[in-house]
């Protein structure tokens, strides 16, 4: 049974000094007892950075060419040794309530599932499906795919964990297909909080791109034929006006 205790801290900083605009940074710090920490920075709800524990390293999930350059923000600070240091602190306390509540029924709560392409859909274009299952808890999850029934594994993708303010998690799967029409997708959910799988399908609505020259021949066609129809009009029209004052009329 896993149990997760977070640490979360505020700082408001003026990165903008001429037009005085706040902006927050969240920390993060969240662990379970069975060593696994997450550590990492928000910069106005979104994540900045995360401590990969397993190579010792600061991985911006932001470019840092960008303004404000989000390696400048966090300059100074000694973040990875503070990282160990409340993994340390996280992980101690975390194993001392899981004694506490040993007895005691974890709280779970169940994913909910949404797909969407990443692209507009347009027959026999590459695209990316995504596969967002959120507010689940705990963090053990299995996302797999299907196309017209059968399971799909190949172009198939996975996120990491992402940790929310209300202790549950959101984590991304990635399709890449090429759609065509009739073609339906499902992504199927399996968690320790549903009873059974839940499944989401989904069947591409697709723009076709018809490059058939047929209704532009047709419409010039038909506008040739208006107007050699109106010429002709219009010429025995003139010569019937004429015929009234001129007796070669007859004979032509």
């Amino acid at each position: 049974m896993k149990h997760t205790l977070r640490y979360s801290a505020v700082i408001n900083l003026l990165i903008n000094t001429f037009a005085q605009i706040p902006h927050e940074i969240d920390y993060f710090v969240g662990c379970f007892v069975n060593g696994t920490t997450e550590v990492h920075f928000e910069f106005d709800a979104e994540e900045m950075l995360y401590v990969d524990f397993s190579t010792n390293e600061l991985i911006y999930t932001i470019p840092t060419f960008i303004n404000p350059d989000p390696s400048q923000i966090v300059s100074g600070m000694s973040t990875f040794r503070d990282a160990l240091i409340n993994e340390d602190v996280c992980l101690s306390k975390t194993k001392k309530a899981a004694i506490k509540l040993e007895n005691q029924q974890e709280k779970q709560a169940s994913p909910e599932i949404t797909i969407y392409p990443s692209e507009e859909v347009q027959t026999e274009v590459e695209n990316n499906l995504i596969c967002f299952v959120n507010n689940f808890y705990p963090p053990s999850i299995n996302i797999s795919w299907t196309k017209n029934g059968h399971p799909v594994s190949e172009g198939v993708s996975l996120s990491r964990y992402y940790p929310q303010k209300d202790q549950t998690f959101y984590q991304f799967s990635f399709l890449t297909f090429t759609p065509s029409e009739g073609d339906i997708y499902s992504c199927t959910v399996e968690h320790s909080a549903l009873e059974t799988p839940k499944t989401k399908i989904w069947e591409p609505d697709v723009a076709v791109n018809d490059q058939s020259p047929g209704p532009k021949v047709v419409c010039g066609v038909g506008m040739v034929v208006f107007f050699l129809g109106f010429g002709a009009g219009v010429f025995f029209f003139v010569k019937a006006q004429r015929c009234q004052w001129q007796l070669w009329c007859i004979v032509v």
